[in-house]
């Protein structure tokens, strides 16, 4: 899927993953579209005055910004920020563009890169220093409109995991501490890995409030010829989706492809024997038959009939792969005008006869995609645990879970919850500090308040601090 690049953090995106990215912008694009949204492009950099405009905003991108100082030999007056995400670039285009309540809404995407210099170990797809995502940027002129479109946007990167990628996610809302820098407030899909119990953050839609188009001077006339600031929204899903895909479903053979976006759904594996030029002909447009039909279906499917390896090496090469379906043709096949079919989730065997191939095919691609879900929704489910007091919150962590809490929701407890999770991590390990570089993290930390959450009985004590009443269900874990 990858190949390493020689600067750290930096990967190339070979065609196999890239199809899948494809199929994502394909999917989301169409989605985003009914809603108005318009796609654009804006340049990459980013001057020091702009960046800096908003000050939550630069502060909670500061550490991770990368600079331009040099041109050739020489070394440029003002030093140029190369885009860790695009407000600051975008909303003065805004500020000239927006004037009469009838400019509105503005519903503006882009698909681009950006470049975070993480300090942290990088992770291909989870954590580098340039990906690739979409970025809508939109400005409405009242909240309640805003705030429509962002759960329309959430919606839409939960279809993403949940229907593509076969990956099950909570959607909710992010804490203070955690919210985007300088927004109103944040909602995110949050997704679970369960061979390492950790969860990560899928995707996230922002409501901006008023606080950029105060900073750069977005004003209107509204209908009654006031003026008034528009309420923004921002909102973004990268090539992490990918990462995400393949440590859910991936196994020890390698990856495991949900249907609907495998580059490759069936490959076709003739078993060829030393027989007569008439069995081998008949063998090889048997073949071809089947490419045509299952092609003519709309399945992307691809005839491995190269003869320098043999057909053991050819499935390991195609499982490592992670193609869905792969279907296998010997010499009693043709005679028998059938097919065995292998799925790559179960390693399940079925002959199929031909007659019948590319509606078997068909079922057994949108079965395996639905497997995939369910497998990975009991999965994520068995591992949410909720705890009622903190001398079980730890605990329930080491076992790889994610939990949910009543919590009193304010930011010095959170902040309380993430030290004193570590500090007994770091003890149940017989280590005094950890490598802050580490990707992996042991402190727990807030996942989302979910909008899905049961019902907190009156009175119900915070976890963490029995003395506070809790004010909603916050899910913790330790993330990517």
């Amino acid at each position: 899927m990858i190949d390493f690049y020689d600067i750290s953090g930096c990967y190339i995106l070979r065609p196999w993953s890239y199809s899948i990215w494809e199929a994502i912008q394909d999917f989301l694009d169409g989605q985003i579209k009914t809603l108005g949204v318009q796609n654009c492009y804006f340049p990459m950099f980013v001057s020091e005055a702009r960046l800096n405009a908003e000050k939550d905003h630069v502060e909670g991108f500061a550490p991770e910004v990368a600079w331009v100082t040099k041109s050739g030999d020489g070394e440029l007056n003002e030093p140029i920020a190369i885009r860790p995400t695009s407000e600051t670039i975008m909303y003065p285009a805004f500020a000239n563009w927006i004037h009469s309540h009838r400019d509105l809404p503005l519903k503006l995407n882009q698909w681009n890169n950006v470049v975070r210099w993480e300090f942290k170990h990088p992770t291909p797809f989870l954590r580098t220093r340039e990906f690739l995502w979409q970025e809508g940027h939109t400005a409405h002129a009242t909240l309640a409109e805003a705030d429509k479109e962002v759960m329309q946007i959430l919606g839409f990167y939960a279809a993403v995991y949940e229907e593509l990628l076969a990956v099950p996610v909570i959607p909710g809302k992010k804490t203070e501490k955690e919210k985007f820098a300088g927004g109103h407030y944040t909602t995110t899909v949050e997704a679970y890995i369960p061979g390492t119990g950790r969860a990560i953050q899928g995707a996230t839609s922002h409501n901006l409030g008023q606080n950029f188009g105060k900073m750069f001077k977005i004003e209107f006339e509204d209908q009654n010829g006031q003026k008034a600031i528009p309420w923004q929204n921002s909102w973004g899903l990268t090539t992490r989706t990918i990462g995400v895909m393949v440590m859910v479903h991936s196994d020890d053979k390698g990856l495991v492809l949900p249907p609907r976006i495998a580059p490759i759904q069936c490959v076709i594996v003739p078993i060829v024997v030393k027989q007569s030029d008439a069995a081998n002909k008949a063998q090889a447009d048997m073949c071809a038959e089947m490419v045509a039909a299952l092609g003519a279906a709309g399945i992307r499917v691809k005839l491995d009939d190269r003869t320098n390896y043999n057909p053991g090496w050819k499935y390991n090469h195609w499982e490592l792969k992670g193609v869905p379906l792969r279907i296998e043709v010997g010499p009693r096949d043709v005679e028998a005008r059938q097919a065995r079919c292998v799925r790559r989730d179960t390693n399940e065997k079925e002959d199929v006869p031909m007659a019948c191939l590319t509606q078997k095919v068909a079922l057994l691609l949108v079965t395996m995609q639905h497997d995939l879900l369910s497998k990975a929704r009991k999965s994520r489910d068995d591992n949410i645990v909720k705890v009622w007091e903190w001398k079980d919150f730890v605990p329930a962590l080491q076992k790889g879970h994610m939990v949910l809490t009543p919590f009193c929701n304010e930011t010095e407890f959170e902040e309380l919850v993430k030290d004193k999770s570590k500090a007994e991590a770091l003890a149940a390990l017989g280590q005094e500090t950890e490598d802050e570089r580490e990707a992996t993290p042991v402190a727990a930390k807030t996942l989302c308040i979910p909008f899905d959450a049961p019902e907190l009985p009156a009175g119900t004590p915070c976890f963490v601090a029995p003395e506070k009443p809790a004010t909603c269900w916050v899910l913790w874990g330790r993330s990517y």
